[in-house]
């Protein structure tokens, strides 16, 4: 239900820049919807409404959603004000290195790993395996950063766009049924957290 939840935004973001622009006027004041740069202004807006609502109803937000949240704003506010898609292109490998650089970061900070904090509830695997999950998330983030870079500035803005909303899901979910497999025997029944976001 979390991973739906954070979804939310990028099947906006789709669902927007697939109509054909058309101009509309609202409160006397005429604005084009459908395009790229429309759909970076749902973007902004729908996460900004729906990582409030959770922090509302939570009172938190996990790293990842706080990273995702600013990551959104960021790159996307450039984007509509320069009318350069260059600056939305860079979102995703950023955010995938940034959290790259989240679970590296926890080998050496605390007492816990990353994937540790996020499915110790879960799974109690041997010490040795956290940090071989660990390293396995740094290396699947690296890589995921790098594709995304390659996809957005060598192909087409319409395979770039349909595989930062679908291709990022279905890699996602296909890394985490490996891993998934890999820790059966220690699963506990509770629904688990896993850290692949939407970006």
């Amino acid at each position: 239900m979390k991973q739906l939840i954070d979804y939310i935004p990028l099947v906006v973001f789709f669902s927007i820049w697939s109509l054909d622009e058309r101009s509309i006027e609202v409160a006397g004041i005429q604005h084009t919807i459908g395009g790229i740069y429309s759909a970076a202004e749902f973007l902004i807006a729908t996460s900004i409404l729906v990582y409030g609502s959770l922090f509302l109803v939570q009172k938190r937000l996990d790293k990842f959603q706080w990273i995702t949240a600013i990551a959104v704003i960021l790159f996307c506010l450039p984007t509509i004000i320069f009318r350069n898609t260059d600056f939305l292109k860079w979102k995703a490998p950023i955010v995938y290195w940034i959290f790259a650089a989240v679970f590296l970061a926890s080998r050496f900070i605390g007492e816990k790993t990353a994937i540790e904090h996020m499915m110790g509830h879960v799974v109690k695997p041997p010490r040795e395996l956290w940090y071989k999950l660990n390293n396995i998330w740094i290396g699947y983030f690296v890589v995921l950063g790098a594709i995304n870079l390659v996809v957005a500035f060598t192909l087409s803005e319409q395979v770039w766009i349909q595989f930062k909303v679908f291709g990022n899901l279905i890699i996602t979910f296909v890394f985490i049924i490996g891993q998934s497999v890999k820790l059966a025997k220690y699963m506990e029944p509770e629904e688990d957290e896993q850290p692949g976001k939407s970006v």
